[in-house]
């Protein structure tokens, strides 16, 4: 199957000053976030991307233009619900130092799949939708562009976390142990038996090894890709 490279969008003012901005509308990159986005877009520009999916919130769709500028040929750039941010409720819009003083705020780092936000969203909920969304999109991309296509969904951190702790087997309660920085890139291939993880919360170098072969498989007649995982590690990329 396909290839989905999860960005997380760059930093945004709200990052800056330490406020949780969950679903807020208004919230958009600094001047340093879209240069983390820009170069975000670099590091993908010699991968030619299938899809371009995002979140609605503004600083993703700012992060998924500049993704998508550098690209060399034109790339279809789509709205997804499903990976919006998780709506934190009452807690949106508080300050992060305010809010680990809630009792709430332990059983988010221990016990996530426990939480549901006060007149918000589950953490399981937000979870699941967004697992459904990547593996359908990259379902999508596959029957349409082939088993070595590559694509971008951008989102946000905890939503992005929620995504790779389900590709790794992890239970979401072990989630915080992830991290996402901003404008991060985590890649992810999915096959029919496991997701395998190919790299996480990377912030440096280029993605040029994740260019599809130069005679790529027909369009609509995309193989499995295999679900064996290499015995001793295999030799990686070239």
């Amino acid at each position: 199957m396909a290839t989905v490279i999860l960005a997380r969008h760059g930093r945004t003012t709200a990052n800056a000053s330490g406020v949780l901005a969950g679903r807020s509308k208004g919230v958009h990159l600094d001047e340093h976030g879209l240069g983390q986005a820009r170069a975000a877009g670099e590091r993908m520009s010699t991968v030619p991307l299938a899809a371009v999916v995002t979140s609605p919130m503004e600083r993703c769709k700012e992060t998924a233009r500049e993704i998508a500028k550098v690209q060399q040929g034109k790339v279809a750039t789509r709205t997804e619900r499903g990976l919006v941010e998780c709506d934190y409720g009452a807690w949106t819009g508080r300050t992060l130092g305010e809010l680990a003083k809630e009792d709430l705020w332990k059983t988010v780092q221990a016990h996530p799949s426990a939480v549901t936000f006060p007149e918000g969203e589950s953490m399981v909920t937000m979870a699941q939708r967004a697992i459904d969304a990547v593996r359908r999109w990259d379902a999508v991309v596959t029957a349409e562009h082939g088993a070595d296509a590559v694509w971008v969904a951008v989102s946000h951190g905890d939503v992005i976390k929620a995504i790779l702790a389900d590709a790794l087997g992890m239970h979401l309660d072990a989630f915080q142990r992830i991290v996402v920085d901003p404008a991060s890139l985590s890649v992810v291939r999915y096959t029919p038996l496991r997701p395998f993880v190919l790299s996480v919360n990377s912030s440096v170098g280029d993605l040029a090894h994740l260019r599809p072969p130069v005679k790529p498989r027909r369009r609509g007649k995309a193989a499995p890709s295999s679900s064996d995982a290499t015995v001793g590690g295999g030799a990686g990329s070239a």
